[in-house]
């Protein structure tokens, strides 16, 4: 990935931080997006620490216009973009009957619609360069459901359906679009949860573990590498056998 740079939403922390540091060992230089100012700052330390090169920038991704602004501070510091990884996402769980709309368009403004703004934002660079990399993070429940979560849920769907639909338009320009779909992987976001919630939820799991952030970035990596050239419209699940 020597001369690439890759973009990742929501690399301050967990998930996106593993899949940032993962892609630059591999050799990109890394934009390392979020809205945490102070840990973006912390986590391009730590890659430029261990040899790499990297610079953070802020982005709000329920913000069309903190999303384009951010695509233009990268290219003050990049030449392009040719990597874009959408990892943000956020959770405002909740029964369908009692949801508030405010509720569910947060999390489809985060997951979805900024993922796809984000998308577009990079897109034209990438079909200038007649090369790109898009892949974007679903989830296990956006394809088998999951109660409580009717908003989270409908916008990792919403992602496999924007990834096969943007693999299909973009494949003509040499840009490759994939997604990776997690299942319950061990984050600080994931912690916090009851234990016979991680009970219940190991149960399924057919290797018996939860997996880890590097599980993830090891996906992306393949994804976004020229290895996967010939690989688009496709969602790798990473889930241990939690769904088949």
């Amino acid at each position: 990935m020597t001369n690439r740079t890759a973009l990742v939403t929501g690399a301050s922390r967990g998930i996106g931080k593993a899949i940032a540091k993962t892609l630059a060992a591999a050799g990109a230089r890394i934009v390392v997006a979020s809205n945490e100012r102070e840990n973006n700052d912390l986590v391009t330390a730590e890659i430029m620490a261990s040899g790499g090169e990297a610079f953070p920038v802020f982005v709000d991704m329920t913000s069309p216009e903190s999303i384009k602004e951010a695509f233009a501070t990268a290219l003050q510091q990049a030449p392009r973009i040719d990597i874009l990884v959408n990892n943000a996402g956020v959770t405002k769980d909740g029964l369908a009957m009692r949801m508030k709309k405010d509720a569910w368009d947060f999390v489809l403004s985060v997951n979805l619609t900024g993922a796809f703004l984000a998308c577009q934002a990079a897109m034209s660079g990438m079909i200038k360069e007649r090369w790109g990399r898009i892949v974007n993070i679903a989830s296990v429940v956006g394809m088998m459901g999951n109660a409580s979560q009717a908003n989270y849920v409908a916008s990792k769907a919403g992602i496999i359906g924007l990834t096969k639909a943007l693999a299909r338009e973009l494949a003509s320009r040499n840009i490759t679009v994939n997604a990776v779909a997690p299942g319950f992987i061990a984050t600080d976001m994931t912690a916090k949860l009851p234990q016979e919630v991680k009970d219940a939820m190991m149960a399924t799991i057919a290797l018996k573990r939860f997996g880890t952030p590097e599980d993830v970035a090891a996906a992306v990596k393949f994804l976004a590498s020229e290895e996967a050239a010939y690989i688009t419209g496709h969602v790798i699940s990473v889930n241990g056998g939690m769904y088949m």
